[in-house]
Formats: structure tokens, C-alpha cells, sequence
């Protein structure tokens, strides 16, 4: 395998994503010394350089920047063509995505250019030998599989889920290689004139390290209020069970669950929702859990790390209260 691990950092918003750092600090820990750490930025305007200082606090050594008017909004068959051309000049052994949206569209895509092999939603990374195993979760979270690439020198590409391997110590001063890489544009069988977003909160609930989620039981979109004052206070976000979002009472883009995003904040606090297994497979990897709802045998209760039997429009309020006296809010 070649000594560089590539990482597609992934900006949102002109910001560069957490997980992107959090890919960073985990090729940091695999690299051998004499390897290289390298970062791609594909896109095009003024947030691909904001990001290159980042990118080189947290490891890269490298970093590979593909900026160009077909670039502005992402389609795998662009960003894919941009990174072919990255991947040429990198020579890569590894390329690491974060297991998001945009990464579980493109891994796959390089994969398949690439002739690569792919372990995808890796939570875990550890050395064995001469080895990396990479730990995922199958069975809707209900068990975990540890994985590695076959030998033979091919490239590996690899999707991280946010929020769980730790970040490195960044270095602000940290020195990085700047190198620009041409695009030569592909017969594009997309066309993105204008892109409309349906906002699911000020937060990005992958990288949201606290989360407050309803559920059937907070009965209206009015309902949710009291939520939004919570994740607020918290500096979290706002997430939503599937049957809330079924009921109309907010947008499917807040939906956690098996069929919805996959969450694993430091907090996820569960209010009004009953525990089906499809939205536990969303959240049970949360580091704690803290449910709320008026039912005591609720399935909720037994994942829980705390449980409050009570009235969610009783309750809410009141943690909202506390944590903002307690945060001097």
C-alpha cells in the first residue's frame, strides 16, 4: 500500500465539517512514521482556502485544492472526476470520507473507479500487526463487526460515522503544502440551478454533541417549541422520531433512526418517544441517554441511561430552566 492516507474533507456552508478533522486525526494515529497525511478540498470560492488552515492544524501535510465553477454544488459524477484527478497526483494507499450524505454517495462512486475496496460507517479504528482492523456496527447497531482489507496493495477507501473517533490536538502553526489540481470537466449528465434548503436546525445534527429528539408525544408542531428552547440552552439540536415526522408535526430531516440520520452525541435526550427498534438503531449509540415520557413501560426506559416518568411539556421546561441557570444563560 502506498504511504499516503488521503482525506476528502467535506465543507458545509463555506465551513469546513467536523468529521473531516476527525478523518484527519484518525490517518494521523494509522500513519507509520515517513508516511504522509494528506487533504483534498473540492468545491469552488473562498471556503475552500478558509479551511486549508484547519485542515493542516490537524495533520495535513498536504493539502490538494480543486476549485472550479462545476464544483459549487455537489454531484458525484463532478466531485468524483475532481478527486480521480487528486487521486493521480496523490497516489494515495488510503482515502478516508466521512460517513455522511456526501460520503456514503462518493465512497462508493471512487470505490468502483478506483477498483478499490470499501469498509464503510467505521466507528473504531485499531492496529494489529501490521494490520488495521476497522470496527462498524450491522444488525441496526445491535452488534459490531471488526474488518480489514484483504492484502495486495490496492487502495482503501474508508467512510468514518461522526462523532466517534477523537480528535487530535490541533496545531495552529502547523506548516502544509498547498498544491492546485486542474479539472478537466466531464460530459456532465446533471445540471444544479439552484439549490433550496429546507433547514433542520442551526446545528448539524451528526456533529450535534447534544441532541434533544421528539417523538408522537409532543402532539403538534407546536410541540416541539419547548424542544427548541432545550437544544437552545444546550447549544445542541433538534431531532424528531419517524412518527413525528409521519404526523406532519416537523421536517423529515430532523427524522433519526434506521431510515432517518445516525446520531451518537454526547447527550440525546428522548422526549415523547416510545423506543421502536427502527429509531433506536439511530441513537442507541449515544454516549448517554436521558428518556422522558408519561408511559413507564415504554421500550425507551430500557436504553436509557435516565429515565423521567412525566409530562414532556411539564418537564422540558424545567430542564431548560436549570441548564440555563446552571450555564448563566
Amino acid at each position: 500500500m502506498s504511504n499516503v492516507y488521503l482525506v476528502v474533507a467535506e465543507i458545509r456552508d463555506g465551513k469546513l465539517r467536523q468529521v473531516s478533522l476527525e478523518a484527519l486525526s484518525a490517518a494521523g494515529r494509522c500513519a507509520a512514521p515517513g508516511d504522509i497525511v494528506a487533504a483534498a478540498v473540492v468545491g469552488r470560492g473562498e471556503g475552500l482556502l478558509a479551511a486549508t488552515d484547519d485542515l493542516a492544524a490537524y495533520g495535513a501535510e498536504r493539502i490538494y485544492v480543486v476549485d472550479h465553477p462545476d464544483l459549487a454544488h455537489y454531484r458525484a459524477e463532478a466531485y468524483g472526476a475532481a478527486l480521480l484527478q487528486v487521486v493521480k497526483e496523490a497516489n494515495p494507499g488510503m482515502i478516508i470520507l466521512g460517513h455522511t450524505s456526501i460520503g456514503r454517495d462518493l465512497a462508493p462512486w471512487l470505490a468502483s473507479a478506483l477498483d478499490a475496496g470499501q469498509i464503510a460507517d467505521v466507528t473504531a479504528i485499531d492496529q494489529e500487526g501490521d494490520a488495521l482492523l476497522f470496527t462498524r456496527p450491522i444488525y441496526a447497531g445491535k452488534a459490531f463487526e471488526k474488518k480489514r482489507f484483504a492484502s495486495g496493495g490496492g487502495i482503501q477507501v474508508v467512510t468514518i460515522r461522526p462523532n466517534n473517533l477523537p480528535l487530535a490536538e490541533p496545531d495552529p502553526g502547523r506548516l502544509k503544502e498547498m498544491i492546485e489540481v486542474g479539472y478537466g470537466a466531464p460530459a456532465l449528465r446533471t445540471l444544479v440551478r439552484e439549490v433550496v434548503k429546507k433547514t433542520a436546525g442551526k446545528t448539524d445534527l451528526a456533529e450535534a454533541k447534544f441532541i434533544v429528539s421528539g417523538g408522537r408525544g409532543v402532539k403538534s408542531a407546536e410541540g416541539f417549541k419547548p424542544l427548541e428552547e432545550l437544544a437552545e440552552a444546550l447549544g445542541g439540536a433538534v431531532g424528531a422520531s419517524r412518527g413525528a415526522c409521519d404526523a406532519g408535526y416537523c421536517d423529515y430531516g430532523l427524522q433519526i433512526g434506521q431510515t432517518g440520520k445516525m446520531v451518537t452525541p454526547e447527550i440525546y435526550i428522548a422526549c415523547g418517544i416510545s423506543g421502536a427498534i427502527q429509531h433506536l438503531a439511530g441513537m442507541s449509540g449515544s454516549r448517554v441517554i436521558i428518556a422522558i415520557n408519561t408511559d413507564p413501560e415504554a421500550p425507551i426506559f430500557k436504553v436509557a441511561d435516565y429515565g423521567i416518568v412525566g409530562d414532556l411539556f411539564e418537564v422540558v421546561p424545567l430542564l431548560t430552566q436549570e441548564f440555563r441557570r446552571a450555564l448563566g444563560k
